[in-house]
């Protein structure tokens, strides 16, 4: 089935590295999981709300304007029948989407559930790369963080 990004979304990609953008256009051709954009651009203070709430881990995030201009990060919703889904099974497909997508406009892409690695070079599934995450986290004694909705430019 192919999916089509909503007006809304395409809002929401407005100040995000027209290279990321790029990507989210063509990762939803390529996804069997339908999705939208929630987060492109934050401000400071939302992020700052976000980071106080423990649902960002990092005053830093690359949501803000960088130094180039633009944001350099995507949250994206997937949606099951039109309803917002948050089985981390939609967002293992969403991000071997965005992989494909990444590879072709050629970015390196970080995937929140997989801090760990760049998804776009590992030959790994996304879903083996989160697991992977997880079990490095538990060896070191500390919480993983999964954002599955969130990818990033890896700069």
């Amino acid at each position: 089935m192919a999916f089509k990004l909503s007006q809304r979304s395409f809002q929401r990609l407005v100040g995000v590295h027209p290279q990321l953008v790029e990507t989210v256009k063509k990762a939803i051709e390529y996804t069997d999981v339908d999705f939208g954009v929630i987060f492109g651009v934050r401000d400071l203070a939302t992020q700052e709300r976000l980071y106080k709430s423990g649902k960002s881990q990092t005053m830093k995030s690359k949501h803000l304007i960088q130094d180039d201009g633009y944001a350099h990060a995507v949250d994206l919703m997937a949606y099951d029948n039109g309803e917002p889904s948050w089985d981390i099974v939609d967002y293992d497909n969403i991000a071997d989407a965005m992989r494909k997508a990444a590879q072709e406009v050629g970015i390196e892409l970080i995937w929140g559930a997989a801090w760990h690695k760049m998804l776009t070079v590992s030959p790994d599934t996304a879903e083996n790369l989160m697991n992977e995450y997880i079990d490095l986290r538990r060896s070191e004694g500390r919480r993983p963080f999964i954002d599955g909705p969130h990818f990033q430019l890896a700069t």
